[in-house]
């Protein structure tokens, strides 16, 4: 809804964009019009306008009185074809990305800046290894060597008659089976950089319009913009190509290994020889990568538009080329070689597991040397956002890796427990039970801090009553109103926890994850199994765990699928799901290029050229809207603006989480300092927050060299506590929608036209294209 301006006192032209913010909304919607036409952009993402204002360039004397209003449409960017829907399989490779821009701010620090990205980037690659793991697990042991390699599980199943060992036929060799179902994992890999490759050019291939120039050599390190102000913030192309060649080679690599480890007890004369040169080949190209993914990390301070080198570009062909190697050396025949147990080379779970730990104590050690020269208390985990997030990953990247492994056993076995006597398979990696088995004890500890969150909850609720009463001191008090208000804050104020969980959550899961990999390399052998001489309520738990633990994990894995299945059939669900995109891919790919597409590098330029070509075309005034998600790509939006064109533009921010959420995990780019400089580069500043809205919050930016405070006064929510005249219905308690149905809201958006400076007379500059309408209607 956008109701009335009070019109300004003077200043002349001024545009209103708006820019909505999580869920998305129509441009119909936010210009309170059925009439708007898209007057600049895509079906993607575009800039809406009520058709009686299209020609406001031309005849600019009509809104000396009024702004013109103008929506920008972004929802699809996150939530509008299903196929995205999709994207919740890639929640791990999301999640560590997250944890690249997690870092403490660390001026002069540049060595310790580059050492926490690195060992973001090697978690990040240990997660692409590990899914590839996961499903090389599936299609090569499980599949191919246990149940194809044995009658009682091969017979029945019509699709694996062709490779059955039993049936003697040529793809019951153990090596052809295996290179056979070596096209699985490799299918995967290939169409996680085909996506890459192609939401790049759809998402993030866009350039922002700064005609700055960089700074050179000698001045770069001191370059005083902040980083979301510089011009390669959002345009990293040459680190996403790398990351994305490196991630892909190391998945095909990944395979090859698999394959290579299978035949080396069996191999003889020339097979031993050419095997031991496709293993010290595979060595040799997984040090490329990792020199690949360590070598360099973004750059910041100029637009990235080099050519990667040759070597690493052609890291994919490479191993690409090894994989085809390996896969005719393995497919080879090679007498008395039959498949018995699982297939070698299952120890890299563990291995895996080991050094997704190390490298996650190291980055906690990393954030604390970069976090320790100037902590600020309001900083989520002081400082520790980034390891435990990371963490996060590394627990669902095994969940998701186990989920799939114990389903498929599960579905092969005919109705056994896998790793048991009476089961024709041996099953996955003992780890991945040991890691299923902890799943309960984790879900059992986390029921603590629950319990304590809701009790202070409820305490908060019962304490809020009185604060409640005081905000409306003027009407008769009801206790059911009142508590009902008090609930709503007191549920708000849950977001402020977040950090304490989070930390519980990766703190447990770094103790049982250790724990399990300790109990599976003491053991060898399945919890149930290795504890079935201990006493019987000991036993009995260790089973009941392995069990409902290997339920939980599968059932885990299979609601990412149905979620996604659902997204693609259901728009409700699927707009659900988008507004976790909203949150999760407003970073740009620095770590994991297989990670969903960053939306703000199409958004962020997308309003940048538009306040540009405004400010330039008209010389009028300009006053940037935005809702929740859509104050954070404002605000980088408009730290991407040169001084001349900031000085003619005003910022309103409402239900935003800059600071609530941005500010505390995001301190490097949106802590303390940056928000303080984001006010003092802007002409003018607002921000309008609610007790009751559990997203949005206070940005804390006070007074400075003769600027007002960015904070407004906090909004009563509801309008009106009662009913009354000018009420006669019940008012809704609002949270964080509806921010522009407040009285409040016109006023202060005409408070900030007012400040801004009067329009300059009409100008054209070359390099910006005037804005006109399309013709094109979108209501």
């Amino acid at each position: 809804m956008s109701p009335a301006t009070p019109a300004p006192e003077h200043g002349g032209a001024a545009l209103e964009l708006l820019v909505h913010g999580v869920g998305g909304a129509t441009p119909q919607s936010m210009l309170d019009d059925p009439r708007t036409f898209r007057v600049t952009g895509d079906e993607t993402a575009a800039v809406h306008r009520r058709a009686e204002d299209l020609d406001a360039e031309d005849h600019p004397e009509r809104y000396a009185a009024r702004p013109v209003p103008e929506a920008y449409v972004w929802s699809n960017l996150t939530s509008g074809d299903g196929a995205r829907a999709l994207w919740l399989l890639l929640l791990p490779f999301m999640v560590v990305n997250l944890a690249h821009w997690m870092r403490p701010p660390a001026p002069g620090r540049p060595g310790l800046v580059r050492l926490y990205g690195v060992l973001v980037r090697l978690l990040a690659l240990s997660l692409t290894v590990l899914l590839t793991a996961a499903v090389c697990e599936v299609a090569l042991d499980l599949t191919a060597w246990q149940c194809a390699g044995t009658a009682a599980c091969a017979d029945g199943r019509a699709w694996l008659g062709f490779v059955a060992a039993d049936r003697a036929g040529w793809w019951s060799v153990p090596g052809r089976r295996l290179a056979l179902a070596a096209v699985l994992p490799a299918a995967l890999v290939a169409l996680l950089w085909y996506l890459s490759r192609r939401t790049w050019s759809a998402y993030e291939a866009q350039r922002p319009p700064t005609g700055d120039e960089p700074p050179g050599p000698a001045t770069a390190r001191d370059d005083p913009r902040p980083a979301l102000g510089r011009p390669g913030f959002w345009y990293g192309r040459r680190l996403v190509a790398r990351l994305r060649a490196a991630h892909t080679a190391a998945g095909l690599l990944t395979v090859a290994a698999a394959l290579a480890a299978a035949p080396v007890r069996h191999d003889t004369g020339v097979l031993a020889t050419t095997g031991l040169a496709l293993r010290a080949a595979l060595a040799g190209c997984a040090v490329l990568v990792l020199w690949s993914v360590c070598g360099r990390g973004r750059s910041e301070r100029r637009l990235d538009q080099r050519v990667e080198s040759a070597v690493f570009t052609r890291l994919p062909a490479l191993a690409s080329g090894l994989l085809a190697l390996t896969a005719v050396h393995t497919a080879w025949a090679r007498p008395g070689w039959a498949s018995s147990g699982t297939l070698p080379g299952n120890a890299v779970f563990g291995a895996l597991t080991l050094a997704q730990g190390g490298l996650v104590v190291a980055l906690g050690a990393v954030a604390l040397l970069l976090q320790r020269p100037r902590r600020d208390p309001r900083t989520a985990l002081a400082g520790l956002g980034g390891p435990a997030t990371a963490m996060l990953a590394c627990a669902l990247g095994g969940v998701m890796a186990g989920g799939v492994a114990q389903w498929v056993a599960d579905r092969l076995d005919g109705g056994a427990t896998p790793g048991t006597p009476d089961s024709p398979l041996a099953g996955p990696p003992v780890l991945l039970s040991w890691q299923a088995s902890v799943l309960p004890v984790l879900l059992l500890l986390l029921l603590v801090p629950a319990v304590l969150l809701g009790a202070r909850t409820a305490l908060a609720a019962r304490r809020l009553r009185s604060a409640v009463e005081g905000d409306y001191a003027d009407e008769s008090p009801d206790r059911v109103r009142t508590g009902q208000i008090a609930a709503t804050r007191a549920r708000a104020s849950l977001t402020d926890s977040a950090p304490l969980l989070v930390g519980v959550v990766s703190g447990t899961a770094l103790l049982l994850g250790a724990g399990a990999v300790a109990g599976a390399w003491s053991s060898d052998e399945v919890p149930g199994s290795a504890f079935s001489g201990a006493h019987p309520a000991i036993a009995a738990l260790a089973t009941t765990t392995q069990a409902l633990g290997s339920w939980m994990i599968g059932f885990g894995f299979l609601l990412f699928v149905t979620w996604g299945r659902r997204a693609y059939r259901d728009a409700s669900a699927r707009r659900t799901i988008g507004i976790l995109w909203d949150v999760g891919t407003f970073w740009p790919r620095a770590a994991h290029p297989f990670a969903p597409p960053c939306y703000a590098e199409r958004a962020v330029p997308d309003l940048t050229w538009r306040m540009s070509s405004w400010t330039r075309h008209t010389g009028g005034r300009l006053v940037i809207s935005g809702h929740s998600q859509g104050s954070v790509l404002a605000a980088a939006a408009v730290w991407q603006l040169p001084p001349a064109t900031r000085a003619r533009v005003a910022l309103l921010t409402y239900g935003s989480p800059l600071e609530r959420l941005y500010g505390r995990w995001f301190p490097a780019y949106f802590g303390p300092e940056a928000l303080r400089g984001l006010h003092r580069a802007v002409h003018c500043w607002t921000n309008l927050h609610r007790a009751t809205d559990p997203i949005g919050g206070p940005v804390r930016v006070p007074a400075e060299d003769g600027r007002p405070g960015v904070d407004a006064p906090v909004l009563r929510d509801p309008v009106a506590y009662g009913r009354s005249r000018a009420h006669p219905l019940p008012e809704p308690v609002l949270g964080h929608s509806d921010y522009q149905a407040d009285p409040a809201f016109a006023e202060r958006r005409a408070a900030l036209l007012d400040r801004l400076p009067p329009a300059l007379p009409r100008q054209r500059t070359d390099g910006f294209s005037d804005q006109g309408s399309s013709g094109r209607s979108s209501g």
